[in-house]
């Protein structure tokens, strides 16, 4: 099914991802508590843009430099078994010590909790941080484990036939999440 099958409308404008940006900033500044402790980590693509954001907007706020990871959980995922596709790896790069750190973790959506288990599970492969929270621009709730983000942009019901999609200038399109329905 491809996205032509759906119907979308625009749920958030570039305007409201901004602001949201700074609020979630702020909240994981506060969560922190030391700056030196924290890096962030966003989840590769959306996470990963919007970690990018944050890391630049927690340096205005804070004036420091904290580390920034991507990771790419297509070869943590507890499906890839079950898939006939060859999935498509992008590359991870944490490079900076996670030991004692306290990891911002960074997804555009959170839907099932599988993609943050998938992220929990290579962080640790990577050594053991003091604590990770995890920050989202969505929730949009049907989760299969008990994963719930610390720091939500906005909570968004949905059903299981809708899809929630974040698009970012990074990719070039223009900032904005969009919901559909199949048409």
């Amino acid at each position: 099914m491809s996205l032509s099958d759906y119907k979308f409308k625009e749920i958030m404008d570039e305007g409201e991802i901004d602001r949201t940006l700074r609020r979630i900033s702020t909240q994981i500044i506060e969560w922190a508590g030391s700056i030196e402790q924290l890096a962030i980590i966003g989840i590769y693509r959306g996470g990963a843009h919007l970690a990018g954001r944050i890391k630049e907007l927690i340096k205005k706020m804070e004036r420091i430099e904290v580390p920034l990871g991507i990771i790419d959980i297509t070869l943590y995922r507890d499906d890839l078994s079950e898939t006939l596709v060859v999935p498509e790896i992008h590359s991870t790069d944490i490079d900076f010590d996670v030991n004692g750190k306290k990891i911002a973790l960074i997804d555009d959506v959170v839907f099932t909790g599988r993609t943050v288990r998938s992220a929990i599970d290579q962080i640790i492969d990577f050594g053991r941080p003091k604590a990770i929270s995890l920050a989202v621009l969505v929730d949009r709730g049907h989760r299969e484990l008990p994963i719930q983000p610390d720091f939500t942009g906005r909570r968004v019901p949905t059903s299981h036939d809708e899809r929630v999609e974040v698009e970012l200038k990074e990719d070039g399109k223009k900032d904005r999440v969009i919901i559909g329905k199949r048409a």
